[in-house]
């Protein structure tokens, strides 16, 4: 629902944005239902990523003004016309992109670059596995790590979703309803395995995952989608020599967030810039449309991002 409550202010390092655009994200659905709680002194609102121009600066921000056009990762207060956000969670709107799909970015953007490249390190010639290719996470990561060299294998339910993924530069294609993507991946990489592989379903894949990792593979875990309790196989994961993480964004401390995001202002901004990586926007909605886009997204046949935009 839609309604009018007081403004945030800006506090000490933080400053006042005035939103264009938020995006939907499975912690938003899981907060509507009740099961992902903001953390302590967050907004109660859903939204963890916004753009728009800086209304007004706290006190002790450098470095921005007021007008300034931005994004940012919030740990909530998205759907809404005003959010307060910590300088150091901010980020300028990358060249060539318009301000609505700058909204799409954030949270997307430092997931999968502190996952994939600060965490599990994939280099070069190394092959990433990303289920849920056609998500917005599927869709920067496929993208982020073929332009840093690697080669990506994804999952996804339908053969629409599989051709966007190739569009993106997906080399090897898995349809998780039809194909064991254990088999396919060993199959093509000589037996091999994934040398990352980055999971939104948790417990339902873990020990399929670890079959499928190469030797010293990396297993980084961000979603729940297959629930939060398996079983895992220590041994299986000796014998790779393997290693498991699983982290979150909304919850860590404010300098880890600064950290990430700066990271990804230094190696991703420029990327950006240069057209070798985009934001996939399946539609826009008018944010009072929220409920709606919620369905869209939990019913699962968008591809990319749904935009909430601001009245």
């Amino acid at each position: 629902m839609w309604a009018d409550v007081p403004d945030p202010v800006p506090g000490e390092g933080e400053v006042l944005v005035e939103v264009a655009a938020s995006a939907v994200n499975r912690a938003d659905i899981l907060q509507r239902q009740g099961s992902y709680s903001p953390p302590p002194g967050a907004s109660p609102y859903p939204g963890l990523e916004c753009s728009g121009r800086i209304a007004a600066l706290g006190p002790g921000v450098s470095g921005w003004a007021v007008g300034d056009e931005v994004c940012a990762l919030l740990a909530g207060g998205g759907y809404a016309e005003k959010v307060a956000v910590p300088a150091g969670q901010l980020l300028p709107v990358p060249e060539g992109l318009s301000l609505r799909q700058a909204a799409a970015l954030p949270e997307v953007v430092c997931t999968v670059w502190s996952n994939v490249f600060m965490v599990a390190h994939l280099r070069p010639g190394e092959t990433l596995l990303v289920h849920g290719g056609s998500s917005g996470i599927g869709t920067m990561a496929i993208q982020l790590a073929k332009a840093l060299g690697a080669r990506v294998a994804v999952t996804a339910g339908t053969k629409e979703k599989l051709e966007r993924c190739a569009e993106l530069g997906a080399d090897v294609l898995i349809n998780y309803r039809e194909q064991d993507f254990v088999a396919e991946i060993k199959q093509a990489t000589d037996g091999a395995g994934a040398d990352v592989i980055l999971d939104n379903m948790g417990a339902k894949y873990l020990d399929r995952n670890v079959q499928a990792l190469a030797v010293n593979g990396r297993l980084a875990i961000i979603g729940m989608q297959g629930g939060v309790k398996g079983e895992l196989n220590i041994g299986a994961l000796l014998g790779k020599r393997g290693a498991i993480s699983a982290t979150s964004l909304r919850g860590r401390p404010l300098g880890e967030k600064a950290a990430i995001v700066a990271a990804v202002r230094e190696h991703v901004w420029p990327l950006l810039a240069a057209g070798d990586v985009r934001p996939i926007v399946d539609r826009e909605l008018p944010m009072p449309e929220a409920a709606e886009a919620h369905r869209l997204v939990e019913a699962s046949g968008h591809i990319g991002k749904v935009l909430l935009v601001a009245p």
